[in-house]
């Protein structure tokens, strides 16, 4: 195990390439005055491009918090955080755009358009960087990669539940983002549909150098990380790499607490 250890903060410019999130002394606060409460504890981390890390904890731990901060999806106002070369302390909300453009977004709720076909879902995400000429094809060869090639013209009603958060996943990867972050991305699937997408989201990773950040109880998946990191009570308590997460836990009596959202 890699001893988590604080790390100085550094200037955007200090963050070498090979980085593709760098967070330094992170604390971040829910409510104001009375009510404030602290839900994240002074998190340093790094996140290097072409690397599927997995992160783990129990529930109320701080991961969606954390995993939404790194997604410019709210607004961090203490320490660094610092994403595809951008740091985001301070930005304001039209610059924090600018950076979810660059990044993919899969969440447990699919949130497709009911009067949408499924290549049409797609080719929204497509149409947002302004590809409008080949929008439909793009769509049609990432449903197709996921197995939804006989779905594109189906609406989100004639789609089981399985069949729809792939579609959201086809969304989040049509524009090879260089960061994707991915929030229980296998909950409605079955064994092979998750093995198919997490297959697909680590060649994404190693052919194309994107970085994923994950955050899931499946434990069928845990081996397509690099590191799996772990968070408790805000606090980042572990983070490992593969080989050492295996040696130090039996896969047949992990406590199912661990990965609980």
């Amino acid at each position: 195990m890699r001893e988590v250890t604080d790390t100085p903060n550094l200037p955007t410019a200090a963050v070498p390439e090979a980085i593709a999130v760098q967070i330094r002394h992170l604390n971040y606060y829910f409510g104001r005055g009375d009510l404030r409460k602290q839900v994240l504890f002074d998190i340093s981390l790094d996140l290097p491009v072409g690397q599927i890390v997995i992160m783990t904890g129990p529930s109320g731990s701080g991961k969606t918090t954390l995993l939404t901060l790194i997604g410019a999806l709210r607004s961090a106002h203490q320490g660094s955080l610092t994403v595809l070369g951008q740091e985001l302390v301070g930005l304001g909300n039209r610059q924090l755009v600018q950076v979810r453009r660059n990044i993919g977004f899969i969440f447990q709720a699919h949130n497709l358009f009911e009067s949408l076909t499924a290549a049409q879902n797609v080719e929204m995400a497509v149409e947002l960087l302004g590809n409008f000429d080949s929008k439909h094809e793009q769509a049609v060869e990432i449903l197709a990669q996921i197995g939804l090639k006989d779905r594109v013209n189906y609406k989100p009603q004639s789609l089981s539940g399985g069949q729809k958060q792939r579609v959201a996943i086809a969304r989040a990867l049509v524009n090879q983002p260089r960061l994707v972050l991915a929030d229980e991305p296998t909950a409605a699937l079955d064994k092979k549909s998750g093995r198919d997408v997490v297959t697909l989201m680590q060649k994404l990773a190693k052919e194309q150098q994107r970085t994923i950040l994950m955050v899931t109880h499946d434990n069928r998946i845990l081996d397509v990380a690099d590191r799996i990191i772990n968070l408790v009570d805000g606090r980042l308590e572990s983070d490992q790499d593969l080989g050492n997460f295996v040696q130090t836990h039996d896969p047949k009596s992990l406590d199912r607490r661990m990965f609980i959202m």
